[in-house]
């Protein structure tokens, strides 16, 4: 393809719709409107809100981002069945601007096993959707799922067909992650070369990371004429996860010598907008992810060091500043005002309405009382933490207390606020955390089983806060939970009561 003038590649953010759907990254509507509004921040081109037929919830979460949300296209995701389309659209109703995405398994392996229909049959139902979905607004896209296994001549035949129906995107999907990059590009090329009205219609695509090839695959199908991304924050979605948002667009960013092309992403967004993510999921970011992880910017080695002193550029390709990473910290303490805490939770991207500044600055001075120093990854945790708070708390911690020793049976006592009723209980356990999840299950009546639980320090000292981030199982569903403190036992508390709540306030 001829690359002789810069042009513009369409990122399409599907982190509230196939990242949602991975075990532990559920999430709930204020959470996933809160994500909205800062994917609109970081001025993504398109939003897949979600997938209205496929729960009330999912449904009244896209209906509430198409009515708040401005900016960006807000997507629906629908199969290719009347019901799903009409659905989708009603959800979709409120939005200014809103597009509706169908699709239909294509390859063989999906016609045979999972969809049970002919090729023909395949083709009608694709081009009915689309007639459909174009009865209600003239943004559809279609997505010929698994395209990458898809016998070449049908691939042809139906694109060209949802094209003449009125679908202005086609997306090509890796459904399972099987494509190399090569051969995906040359899938691309082919598409343009063979399907007669593809000039009518913008080429999208969407790879999943099973063999870790996501964002390669993505950026061998822009070279070869793909101008719509779909991507996910942090790579999340279902199994491995999808291409990654940030490595696609700081990979085109950095590169815009060589891809000829760039996006409209606002990339000093990227990182707030990871740790966002983190925040509502309680999944954290493994330390060397490109561009969000901790160590994407840090240099131990004395050879770099020395490098990085004299020339930054000798091991930095881009700069931590160009992803809304501060090098310098305002230090802050318990002497420090309402403002001042404000004036740096702007600098580091976050507004906060008058309610959450006050919730959080009692936190702020609550934690000051504790730490000499206030450090910027203090206040992440603090915005994390209400950020978590938004999930309206049946339970409330208003006091622990926990016993353990190398003779002592771990105990732990309880007490926990619900409205106005005080409950307290106590237990033992394998350890002081066990006990007082233990106490937890008592006066929650909720029980559940542990899947994960990470620990880590956001600050440097003794005095450091400790972040839990935890899964459990409760039933058929998975919650994620965090909490934060510079005592560790309490924030695991905070977590188990962050993932206990989700499942009470659900009930």
């Amino acid at each position: 393809m001829s690359r002789s003038k810069k042009e513009s590649i369409i990122i399409f953010d599907t982190t509230l719709r196939d990242g949602e759907q991975a075990p532990g990254f559920s999430m709930t509507i204020d959470e996933k409107l809160a994500l909205a509004e800062q994917l609109a921040r970081l001025n993504v081109d398109v939003i897949e809100a979600g997938f209205p037929r496929s729960s009330p919830g999912d449904f009244e979460s896209v209906k509430k981002i198409a009515r708040v949300v401005k900016g960006p296209i807000i997507a629906g995701l629908a199969r290719a069945i009347d019901a799903d389309i009409d659905s989708c659209a009603e959800a979709l109703k409120p939005a200014k601007r809103k597009r509706i995405h169908t699709f239909i398994g294509t390859s063989e392996q999906h016609l045979q096993h999972q969809m049970r229909k002919s090729k023909p049959e395949a083709l009608k139902m694709a081009v009915n959707a689309v007639r459909r979905a174009m009865s209600h607004t003239d943004d559809v896209e279609f997505s010929a799922m698994d395209a990458a296994r898809t016998d070449r001549a049908f691939l042809y035949e139906i694109l060209e067909a949802v094209i003449a129906a009125g679908a202005s995107t086609v997306n090509i999907p890796d459904t399972v992650g099987y494509a190399i990059p090569s051969e995906f590009g040359e899938l691309i090329a082919g598409i343009r070369d063979n399907v007669p009205n593809i000039k009518k219609a913008i080429i999208s695509v969407h790879c999943h990371n099973d063999l870790g090839l996501a964002v390669a695959n993505s950026l061998a199908a822009i070279q070869n004429g793909a101008r719509q991304v779909e991507c996910a924050v942090n790579g999340i979605g279902e199994r491995a996860g999808n291409a990654s948002l940030e490595e696609v667009v700081m990979a085109v960013r950095t590169r815009r010598d060589f891809f000829r092309a760039d996006t409209a992403v606002n990339t000093k967004e990227i990182h707030k907008t990871s740790r966002l993510l983190v925040s509502i999921t309680g999944v954290p970011v493994q330390p060397n992810k490109a561009i969000v992880g901790e160590n994407a910017f840090a240099h131990e080695s004395g050879i770099h060091q020395d490098g990085m002193l004299k020339e930054r550029t000798t091991f930095e390709i881009m700069t931590p500043e160009s992803i809304g990473l501060k090098k310098s910290k305002l230090v802050l303490g318990k002497h420090s005002g309402r403002h001042a805490l404000r004036k740096r939770l702007e600098d580091m991207g976050f507004t906060l309405s008058d309610g959450e500044l006050d919730h959080t600055f009692a936190k702020f001075k609550e934690l000051a009382d504790k730490k000499k120093e206030i450090f910027d990854e203090d206040l992440e945790s603090l915005v994390g933490e209400e950020m978590a708070a938004k999930v309206k708390p049946v339970f409330e911690l208003a006091h622990m207390q926990t016993t353990s020793g190398t003779n002592t049976i771990p105990t732990a006592t309880v007490r926990l606020v619900r409205g106005k009723e005080t409950l307290t209980d106590s237990s033992t356990g394998d350890g002081p955390v066990d006990a007082t999840y233990r106490a937890i299950e008592r006066i929650t009546g909720v029980s559940g089983k542990l899947l994960s639980y990470n620990i880590r320090s956001l600050t440097l000292g003794k005095d450091a806060v400790g972040e839990v981030t935890l899964r459990v199982s409760i039933g058929d569903e998975v919650y994620a939970g965090r909490g934060s403190s510079t005592d560790v036992i309490e924030a695991s508390a905070k977590a188990w009561l962050n993932a206990i709540n989700k499942k009470a306030g659900a009930k």
